[in-house]
């Protein structure tokens, strides 16, 4: 899939030779995300990490979030996808400071790509709250700290209920799981429930919300619980 985390080497690789440049790849991304800490502080501002697989509707649940949080909190985006800035264009058409990082072909965003974005972020004004939606894949961008104050996961109701069984890390690692497009719950077979099950045996603390971005169903809760994770005097 990419070069830069190793995920698209042979099987038959020798591990020895790939834990070293693993451990040595991920301890940089870690500096770099302590950086990005630091550098959010000085600012004075707020980041959101949303990561999922593809089509789950992250795009989608920070344009109805933007509408709103409209004149409550300054907000920009930064973007990650393997082609295009489509997504991005989708922001500023709203009106919201965008950054796009696109990847060319690798499978997650790291911490270097998101400090260059803060960076340009900046340069149009101070702002309260950042998200970063990652490129859609729930493997590579688990062990990927960005600097984040919160990771959020999206799991939609479209692609099946297994999830965090299946991919772990991604959750281990979450402070809030979305479960979107509640609305197709009667045309799919979804079990909310063995979701929500399975994500808090995983990750204990973890606070899910139930959401139809299309419907508004569970929006109140979802903006609500933003407003208050946002530090006081934002």
């Amino acid at each position: 899939m990419c070069e830069t985390c190793g995920c698209g080497e042979p099987d038959n690789k020798p591990e020895q030779t790939q834990d070293p440049i693993g451990r040595d790849l991920l301890s940089a991304n870690d500096k770099a995300a302590q950086h990005n800490r630091e550098h959010l502080r000085r600012i004075g501002a707020f980041m959101v990490h949303l990561t999922s697989s593809p089509g789950s509707g992250k795009t989608t649940l920070l344009e109805k979030t933007v509408e709103a949080l409209k004149g409550k909190l300054s907000i920009g985006v930064i973007e990650g996808d393997v082609a295009t800035e489509n997504d991005a264009e989708r922001m500023r058409a709203m009106g919201v400071p965008s950054e796009a990082i696109v990847t060319d072909g690798a499978c997650h965003l790291d911490a270097k790509q998101v400090h260059h974005a803060l960076h340009h972020l900046a340069e149009k004004g101070n702002l309260d709250l950042i998200f970063v939606e990652n490129v859609g894949n729930l493997v590579c961008p688990a062990d990927f700290d960005l600097g984040e104050d919160y990771r959020v996961v999206l799991v939609s109701t479209a692609e099946g209920d297994d999830k965090p069984e299946k991919y772990p890390p991604i959750f281990r690692r979450a402070d809030a799981l979305v479960i979107s497009k509640t609305d197709l719950l009667p045309h799919v077979d979804f079990c909310i429930d063995k979701v929500k099950k399975h994500a808090q045996t995983i990750a204990p603390r973890i606070r899910t919300f139930e959401i139809s971005a299309k419907g508004g169903d569970g929006l109140d809760e979802w903006i609500a619980w933003l407003s208050n994770i946002v530090p006081a005097g934002k």
